[in-house]
Parts: C-alpha cells; sequence; structure tokens
C-alpha cells in the first residue's frame, strides 16, 4: 500500500507536467470533493488520517483546519509555508521540484475545507528555481480552469499567488511568515490571537507546510483510517526523511512514519561512509537536541523522540562520524542561530550572540572551564523565554551537545592547544 504514495512522490515519469500527472490519476480527489463533500467532512477526513503538521509542529492537521470561524464574514486564507530554511531540511524541495500539482491539488482540498477562495505559497528566496517552476505550473492549472473562477466546473473559485521571501530563516515561523507576507519586517507576534482567528490581513488564515498539504490529496483518495494505519499510533501516514551528513547515500526518503532511526540510517542511507563509527546523529534539523550513537533504536515519530528529549522537527537527519568535530559543530549550529535572529526578544538576541563568541573562543584555543557552565546558563536563560521558538531552537542544540559530549569540550578547554585552562581565572561573556 505504502508503495503508492511513493510512487507518486518519486516514479512519475514524463516530467512533472499538469499531463503526466492527471495520467497518473491526479486532480481526481479535488473532483470528487468539490461534487461529494461538504467542507467539514473534508476536515473529518483528515481528522481521521492522524496527519500532523509536518514542517516541525506535529499539530494535528484536521483540527488546526477546524478552528476557522465558520460565521466569519472575513475572507479566509490558505497560507502554505515553503520557507525551508532549517538547516539539514530538503524535502519540501523535493516536492516542488517533483510532485508540483499534487501540492495544488492539496491546496485546492484544504482551500475548500476551510473556506478559502485565495492562497498563497510562501516561498524562500533561494529557491529560485522551485519559484519559477511553481509560477510556471500554476499559469498551466489557470489556463486549463484548474484554478481561477468555478474550478472544475463548480461554484468554488480560488486564486492562488506565489510570493518570495527574502532569505530571512525567522519566517519560517507562521507569523513572522505572516508579517512578511503582509509587506512587514518579519517579526513574530503575540499569541493569541492564533492566525486562524486573526492571520492575514487580520483575518482567519491556517498556514501549514508543503508536506502536509502534499500528502491531502492521497489521504482524499484512499481515506483517513488507511492513511493513519500506515504509520504509528497518533503520527499517521508516511513521513519524508532528509538524509546528510557522513551516509554512504544522502537523499530523501518515504518511509511510514515510526521507521527507526537505525534503519534510516543503516538500511536506506547505506550506512556510514569509509566504515567509520557513528558518533551523533541529530534527527529533526540542527534545532532537535542531538542524539548518541546508543540513542538509534529509536521510531522516528514526533512522539517517539519526545520521550527521549529529542524531537522530529522537520525531519531533517544529519549524521556525525567518529571523525567530527562536536565543539565546531555546535559552534557552526550557534553561529547560524545568532545570525537568524530576529532581535526582537532580548534573551535570543543577546543570549545567542554570547554563545557564539564563547565557542569561537573555545575553538581558538583560549577556552576556560567555566565556559561550559556559562554555556548551558545561557541556554536555560533563552529557553521559554521569547515570543518565537527561535530562541529554543538555539538552546536545545546548546544544551543537549554540552550535556551529552561534555568530555569534548572539557577537552577543547583544557588542550586544544596543549595548554591548561585556569578555571577561577576572570570571565567575561563578551569576549
Amino acid at each position: 500500500m505504502a508503495g503508492k504514495i511513493i510512487s507518486k512522490f518519486f516514479d512519475i515519469d514524463g516530467g512533472n507536467t499538469i499531463d503526466v500527472y492527471e495520467r497518473h490519476g491526479g486532480y481526481q480527489s479535488i473532483r470528487r470533493v468539490l461534487k461529494k463533500m461538504a467542507p467539514g467532512q473534508v476536515t473529518d477526513e483528515v481528522l481521521k488520517s492522524n496527519l500532523r503538521g509536518l514542517g516541525g509542529a506535529g499539530f494535528p492537521a484536521g483540527r488546526k483546519w477546524s478552528f476557522i470561524p465558520k460565521d466569519s464574514p472575513k475572507p479566509k486564507f490558505l497560507v502554505v509555508n515553503a520557507d525551508e530554511s532549517e538547516p539539514g531540511t530538503f524535502k519540501d524541495r523535493y516536492i516542488m521540484d517533483r510532485y508540483t500539482h499534487g501540492l495544488f491539488e492539496g491546496i485546492m482540498i484544504a482551500s475548500y475545507a476551510i473556506g478559502a477562495n485565495k492562497a498563497f505559497i510562501y516561498i524562500r528566496g533561494e529557491y529560485v528555481r522551485q519559484a519559477e517552476n511553481l509560477v510556471e505550473q500554476i499559469k498551466c492549472a489557470y489556463d486549463r480552469g484548474y484554478l481561477g473562477k468555478r474550478i472544475f466546473g463548480t461554484n468554488f473559485n480560488l486564486d492562488l499567488v506565489v510570493h518570495r521571501g527574502a532569505g530571512a530563516y525567522i519566517c519560517g515561523e507562521e507569523t513572522a511568515l505572516l508579517e512578511s507576507l503582509e509587506g512587514k519586517k518579519g517579526w513574530p507576534r503575540m499569541k493569541p490571537p492564533f492566525p486562524a482567528i486573526e492571520g492575514a490581513f487580520k483575518c482567519p488564515t491556517i498556514v501549514n507546510n508543503v508536506e502536509t498539504i502534499a500528502y491531502v490529496p492521497t489521504i482524499l483518495q484512499e481515506g483517513g483510517e488507511w492513511f493513519s494505519e500506515l504509520g504509528s499510533e497518533r503520527n499517521g501516514g508516511l513521513k519524508l526523511y532528509g538524509v546528510s551528513g557522513h551516509v554512504k547515500k544522502p537523499g530523501v526518503y518515504e518511509l511510514p512514519m515510526g521507521t527507526s532511526l537505525r534503519e534510516i540510517i543503516y538500511e536506506h542511507a547505506g550506512g556510514l561512509q569509509d566504515g567509520r563509527k557513528l558518533k551523533a546523529v541529530v534527527p529533526g534539523g540542527s534545532s532537535a537536541p542531538v542524539l548518541t550513537a546508543d540513542e538509534i533504536d529509536v521510531k522516528m515519530d514526533y512522539d517517539s523522540l519526545a520521550k527521549i528529549g529529542s524531537m522530529l522537527g522537520s525531519a531533517g537527519v544529519i549524521v556525525m562520524d567518529d571523525t567530527t568535530d562536536i565543539v565546531r559543530a555546535l559552534y557552526v549550529v550557534t553561529r547560524f542561530y545568532h545570525h537568524e535572529s530576529c532581535g526582537q526578544c532580548t534573551p535570543c538576541r543577546e543570549g545567542t550572540g554570547w554563545a557564539e563568541r564563547i565557542l569561537k573562543r573555545i575553538l581558538d584555543g583560549n577556552g576556560r572551564s567555566v565556559d561550559i557552565d556559562n554555556l548551558l546558563n545561557i541556554a536555560g536563560n533563552i529557553m521559554g523565554n521569547t515570543i518565537c521558538p527561535l530562541g529554543d531552537a538555539a538552546a536545545l542544540p546548546l544544551k543537549s551537545y554540552l550535556t551529552k559530549f561534555r568530555a569534548d569540550f572539557e577537552a577543547a578547554v583544557s588542550d586544544r592547544n596543549g595548554v591548561g585552562k585556569v578555571a577561577d581565572e576572570p570571565v567575561s561573556l563578551l569576549n
């Protein structure tokens, strides 16, 4: 059964065109939905599927759709988050390249379910080829009468717009994305109100990830219960796992939700290069707490990873072998989050900068033993004290790398240059 979905993403022969998509059964689910189902029935089917938000948050998609107020006189919007900026993540790019019209069909179905007549795809500015492809394929859909007025000969109208971002990681957060979509600085909003009540242009809005929306046509075709049974408990369906790092076969793998991390690394990605030993794995993009080699017998779903103190996130699996300098790896991650902090919240704005400077000092051979506990203290003061999750995204790697690989950091501050460091010498966070 799973192969039927896998073939949609990976084995469509003939190119990524509207004709090829239709020859493989595309645009049949939306036709049936518009002619035979009420919007509430569509939402109920997605609820049955246990489809969770596949951008990282993991919130049940059907429940999110149900939050749209049915009696609101305001227009409703669907916004597809294609701002795939999490380091280690490249699954949405694959969908936009290879399954464009599947994404469009999912947008049509979701828009119908929530009562939206306008949808946006917010795509990161660096995805130039993908943005050009989306615009070209949207034109094809309009020319065919599949977008615009009275699509598929029904009374349902839908316009679809591509909006390019300007390369800010923060705009992957849904409220910062909405601010950017409105032409403002991409600063996260305070919640509540949540976007379903007051989102784009102060109207009810649903923001879903590309991958989440791309699975909707198959759910409506095969049924919510069928999709749910493909995954693990409370984590329905399949998942695109993007594997990178020190593996023989990096790439995107579509597997049942809950497939073990060991299986993904050693069976699908071919194991480690050059017979090296595994040292660490980031299971869900750079913000996910790192795992040691002893922790990879875990199901890759939201609940299982949460139980061991990590998270599935975007399912960007980054594999590190025993040649990896863990201190440098954490420095690279921390430097990224410092650079991408929007600066709105003091703990994130200042804390990420302090952490970057301390880690750079350690790498330069000038670390002190107190630096490790200072970094943990900084992480603790960032966690839970910011408007959006970027603060936590920076703090979680700090805490996990420093805790699980403390010996690496202790070695770095004591003998990176072969010179011992005095524990009680004056320390400043600012240099």
